[in-house]
This record gives structure tokens, C-alpha cells and sequence, in this order.
């Protein structure tokens, strides 16, 4: 796999969120809504708080400074049409979904994209759980 590939990266401004929530919380996980209700938002959970099965699949991890990686999954059904895609979670003010953790803060985590970039796309091709840790960008 090319260095660097990844499906997910996180903000600095998502990655100081994700620290503040680990303490309260303790270990986090994101899934990546498939619309409807929710509006296609990041759902950041306490691990274990939501249960992923065969029906998800594992995008990545990032590491926003906490103590272990967060997790990032997103069902497989809708991998199917995101796989060429790359996330960026970012934190942005507002309201945020119902039950992911950031609510009560005022604020919400929100998925920018982009295509990926064909180096990133045949680094990734056929790899529904990539073994490789995501970047904080600025």
C-alpha cells in the first residue's frame, strides 16, 4: 500500500473534540450515517456503544492525540458507492445528531470529501478494511 493512503483524516479543530470527548467517555468510535434521519453526519459513540457486524465496514482509524485510535466504519452498502472517495472528518458549530457525543457541545462533526487521487485509489483498490492510520490536517 502507497505510504500515506488513507479513506479518513481528521481536523484539528475534530481532533481537540475527539480528545475533550475521550475523557469524558473514554474510548470513541465513528459511523458514518447513511442518511435519512441523521443526514449522512459522523456519529461519534463511546466503543461498544454502537454495534457494527458484517454489515460495516472498517474504513480506518485516526489518531487525534488520544490514547488509542478511533475507529471509523461506514456499512458496507454504502462503502460500495464512497469507495473512491476520501472523508475528512471536521468539527463545525451547530446542532449536532441526536445521539452522537458532541451534541450537548453546540457543535457537530461533518464529513468533507474528495475524490481520491488515482495513486490513493490504486493503493487502496480491493481493501474494505485498509490497514492504515489516518493524518490530522490543519
Amino acid at each position: 500500500m502507497a505510504a500515506g493512503a488513507s479513506r479518513v483524516a481528521v481536523t484539528e479543530k475534530a481532533a481537540a473534540m475527539l480528545r475533550e470527548l475521550r475523557e469524558e467517555h473514554g474510548p470513541l468510535m465513528f459511523h458514518q450515517s447513511g442518511g435519512c434521519c441523521d443526514g449522512s453526519s459522523p456519529m461519534c459513540f463511546a466503543q461498544g456503544d454502537f454495534l457494527t457486524g458484517d454489515a460495516d465496514v472498517l474504513l480506518g482509524q485516526i489518531e487525534p492525540g488520544t490514547p488509542e485510535p478511533v475507529d471509523v466504519w461506514m456499512s458496507r452498502e454504502q462503502f460500495a458507492l464512497w469507495k473512491h472517495t476520501h472523508l475528512t472528518i471536521d468539527l463545525v458549530p451547530g446542532r449536532g445528531a441526536g445521539f452522537s457525543l458532541e451534541s450537548p457541545n453546540g457543535v457537530r462533526f461533518l464529513i468533507r470529501s474528495r475524490l481520491l487521487t488515482d495513486e490513493e485509489d490504486a493503493a487502496l483498490h480491493g481493501t474494505d478494511t485498509p490497514d492504515v492510520r489516518a493524518q490530522v490536517l490543519p
